[in-house]
């Protein structure tokens, strides 16, 4: 059974978010702004958090920025605008989505049940006998052990910038279309998915490249999208 932390200041928006995700079977724990959602944390193996942006004392955003100091479990940010800044902003901290007050709470379980597919999917704990690895110049992938290194340093990715990277790394030369990253990584129907992809090859490119204005594996193909260069 799956372990989510709500995250809001808005009790009846946890509790009605706890009524549906218990009701697929999902252990709900519950926080009322950001100091309580780390106190939580530190206290809980949690597979997924929902955090919402305005909150007091510690709100979403700089919560979001501490606990990706250390942590690597799927963030879903809730927040009450629509602007894309707004959306963009909550990637930009860490966050793998977003979605925006009011939300169908339908959309919001099929949004959890698709991060914590991915994250499953990526096994972020797990171990393998079998080793796969995938290597181009000093960028080598481990995919048994999850394990990303750029010329021997461990590099931290978020599940998502992982999956985007192994993907591209998998298929070094081929350009990939933001249309076609979004639908192999989300497995969803593309929608307003150029943010989305952008936010996250950049944080990629400032992760694994030394200039990230220059890069040296994670290229841009105007026009077109995007591709890891093969190099020997």
């Amino acid at each position: 059974m799956a372990k989510i932390l709500v995250c809001d200041d808005d009790k009846d928006i946890v509790e009605a978010i706890d009524i549906y995700l218990t009701q697929e079977g999902y252990e709900v724990l519950k926080a009322y702004d950001g100091d309580e959602a780390i106190k939580v944390l530190k206290r809980n193996e949690v597979d997924l958090l929902i955090m919402d942006v305005m909150m007091p004392r510690l709100d979403g955003i700089r919560a979001t920025l501490k606990i990706r100091e250390n942590m690597s479990l799927p963030i879903i940010i809730l927040s009450a605008k629509s602007e894309d800044a707004d959306k963009i902003l909550g990637l930009n901290i860490g966050a793998d989505d977003y979605i925006t007050k009011p939300f169908n709470p339908l959309e919001l379980v099929a949004r959890v049940k698709s991060q914590l597919r991915r994250y499953t999917q990526l096994g972020s704990t797990a171990r393998s006998d079998n080793q796969s690895e995938f290597r181009t110049g000093g960028l080598v992938i481990r995919d048994d052990l999850k394990e990303v290194t750029v010329d021997g340093e461990k590099v931290k990715l978020t599940p998502i910038e992982y999956n985007i990277l192994l993907l591209l790394v998998k298929n070094q030369g081929k350009v990939f279309s933001i249309n076609q990253i979004y639908e192999n990584i989300w497995n969803e129907e593309t929608i307003g998915a150029d943010n989305t992809v952008a936010v996250h090859i950049r944080h990629i490119r400032e992760k694994i490249e030394i200039n990230p204005k220059e890069p040296r594996y994670l290229k841009v193909v105007w026009g077109v999208g995007y591709k890891v260069e093969k190099i020997g």
